[in-house]
């Protein structure tokens, strides 16, 4: 039972980071650069299956955070500070709907784990009651 809590646990452990990854995207959401490189593109972390095998319960890993490869979008602004010689800045790629769409799926896939987790300790404590009758 205990590779059960393992499970749950790493599950709920990447979302974690996937709902800290969407708060910082939605958070850098309007901001601006003076450049293109260094605006800020929308990240999103990469998972993977961790298989059973008997030294490991299995469960999810992060193999890294990967960042968008779309445009990112250029606005003519000649009086902001940070505008280029030519007068524009550079926005950040982040889609704020599918942030947010992120944001809940994370939040659900969270709640679920820690329903699984709930649910494996209730089923441990009735076996053990079990044995006192």
């Amino acid at each position: 039972m205990s590779t059960i809590f393992d499970i749950a646990g790493s599950a709920m452990n990447a979302q974690m980071l996937r709902m800290n990854t969407t708060a910082s995207n939605l958070a850098n959401a309007d901001t601006v650069s003076s450049t293109e490189a260094g605006a800020y593109r929308a990240r999103s972390p990469v998972f993977a299956t961790v298989m059973a095998n008997a030294a490991n319960a299995g469960g999810v890993d992060v193999n890294g955070i990967n960042e968008s490869q779309a445009a990112v979008p250029k606005r003519y602004e000649p009086g902001n500070p940070l505008a280029d010689k030519d007068g524009y800045v550079f926005g950040s790629n982040v889609d704020p709907i599918e942030e947010m769409a992120n944001m809940i799926s994370a939040s659900r896939a969270y709640q679920s784990n820690a329903e699984v987790f709930n649910t494996t300790k209730t089923l441990m404590l009735h076996t053990l009651q079990l044995g006192q009758q």
